[in-house]
């Protein structure tokens, strides 16, 4: 699959895993834009098919189209305005897990390198110490495959392909991405990246909320 691939979006049923006044909280399928791109191709995603059953579902945060998982909607400008400042200051919790190429080493670490759009490459990331915005992601080994390893990833930023160009720099892509792997790496039916757990304050009261899905690969 390459970036002008034909957009065949998956026909999953919505997966809630949790609604209520001010939440909505998502398990987005692999393959599915989080927003329209751009042209009436592209219109098909995870917001609109919210929309046609929740029509006051408002947009938070986004996952890459490729990437699976927790994804949390607000039920009412109050809850988007609250859960928005949450994201920007960085008071959520976002934990990833991934399958990447080769035998990362050693156990647990941080990558600290700064990320800007590769402008003649849209969409693609690039690291840039000059220009680049902070980007950070605490990575920890789970297990080691034949030629892969699996781990957690907790990204400590929220940049655009953050943890994909991470992943890469530390000579790991993330195995099945469209854009970063090569070779053997990018021969899977998906990218192998799926937003494990996110944790949050409730719009209505501050409560801490945890809310999980099982990584299907």
């Amino acid at each position: 699959m390459s970036v002008s691939s034909e957009y065949t979006p998956p026909s999953d049923p919505l997966d809630i895993l949790h609604h209520d006044a001010q939440l909505l909280v998502v398990n987005k399928p692999a393959g599915l834009l989080s927003v329209p791109g751009k042209g009436d191709h592209l219109s098909d995603c995870l917001l609109a098919r919210l929309q046609a059953a929740f029509p006051e579902a408002l947009l938070v945060h986004r996952l890459d189209r490729d990437t699976s998982g927790v994804m949390v909607f607000a039920m009412t400008p109050h809850a988007q305005r609250h859960l928005g400042l949450q994201f920007e200051k960085r008071m959520t919790k976002k934990t990833y897990l991934a399958r990447l190429d080769g035998q990362l080493q050693p156990r647990a670490g941080t990558v600290d390198l700064p990320l800007i759009v590769d402008w003649p490459n849209r969409p693609l990331q690039k690291v840039c110490h000059e220009t680049g915005k902070p980007a950070e992601t605490e990575w920890k080994v789970l297990s080691h495959g034949a030629d892969e390893t699996r781990v957690r990833l907790m990204p400590r930023t929220g940049r655009s392909h953050q943890l994909r160009v991470h992943m890469l720099s530390l000579g790991h892509p993330i195995l099945g991405d469209p854009l970063y792997a090569s070779g053997a790496a990018r021969e899977h039916p998906r990218m192998m990246l799926h937003s494990e757990e996110l944790r949050l304050k409730h719009p209505d009261g501050g409560a801490s909320q945890k809310f999980r899905a099982k990584a299907p690969f």
